[in-house]
């Protein structure tokens, strides 16, 4: 506890005169408190420091188990939110900030939303339209891949049923588009098999199944899209534990803890852990 003490309060100390003293008997909350200069510099133009931090503190009480989580993977994740421009568990859907047991030990996961992943796609400027939407067993629902592609979909009224598909669609400004579709069955297999969270009591796929599917669906679209460097980063910072803080957060590696290898976020980065 006493190393990751000395490397916030260095953190918090840069460019300053006087360093926040980081005492042993602080939680998570103080330390919260005393990063906000941290905070501040890190944040984008379109959120306050002031907001954010009471973000960070309501994420907390919703969460009272991120208090116990190892102070620097709390702080990391939330820098992530914060670098990014997004509001991390709040009904917006933009962001999580996840607890996970692991041997005995709780580390904070950061996950994007799907909301906040449409928000990131909107930014690059070159997105016209990106939607994703579940088709239910009453409605009529028919695609192709392929050089003649199409979907369409015509929800059904009343009672649509249970979900059967999910899809996700984009449309660039140059008149360019793609889409993915995922069957339940396999939505929920990819689930199982790369979220850790995955029917955990804190786990956005448990609150929030039909967004976290949509995502997943989105995401899996715009690798066809020609997305910017920079929200290739941001896709890298999905569904990761860090402990070290950046300038840039996508800099830092994923941590590699035990039950964690094999994320969907390794898998896209192409990264590897060193065990």
């Amino acid at each position: 506890m006493t190393d990751v003490k000395q490397a916030l309060e260095q953190k918090a100390a840069a460019g300053k005169n006087q360093p926040v003293k980081l005492r042993k008997n602080m939680t998570i909350v103080d330390m919260v408190r005393a990063l906000e200069p941290e905070i501040r510099r890190a944040l984008p133009t379109v959120l306050t420091p002031e907001r954010f931090t009471r973000m960070a503190l309501s994420a907390i009480n919703n969460t009272p188990t991120l208090a116990d989580c190892t102070p620097m993977s709390f702080i990391a994740a939330l820098m992530n939110a914060a670098q990014l421009g997004l509001e991390p568990n709040t009904p917006l859907g933009q962001a999580y900030l996840i607890p996970y047991k692991n041997k005995g030990v709780l580390e904070c996961q950061f996950q994007l939303g799907y909301k906040g992943l449409i928000d990131l796609a909107y930014r690059t400027g070159k997105i016209q339209m990106i939607q994703a939407h579940t088709v239910r067993e009453y409605d009529y629902f028919e695609y192709q891949y392929g050089l003649d592609s199409k979907l369409i979909h015509r929800p059904g009224e009343g009672d649509r049923g249970d979900i059967t598909f999910i899809y996700g669609l984009f449309k660039l400004d140059n008149g360019g588009y793609g889409f993915e579709v995922s069957n339940k069955a396999d939505m929920d297999a990819f689930a199982a098999k790369y979220s850790k969270s995955f029917g955990g009591r804190y786990s956005p796929w448990t609150e929030n199944y039909e967004d976290m599917a949509k995502k997943t669906v989105i995401k899996r679209a715009l690798k066809y899209a020609p997305v910017s460097a920079d929200f290739q980063k941001a896709l890298s910072m999905d569904e990761t534990i860090k402990t070290e803080l950046s300038v840039d957060m996508s800099e830092i590696r994923n941590e590699c803890l035990p039950g964690l290898e094999g994320t969907e976020a390794e898998n896209e980065s192409g990264e590897e852990c060193e065990m």
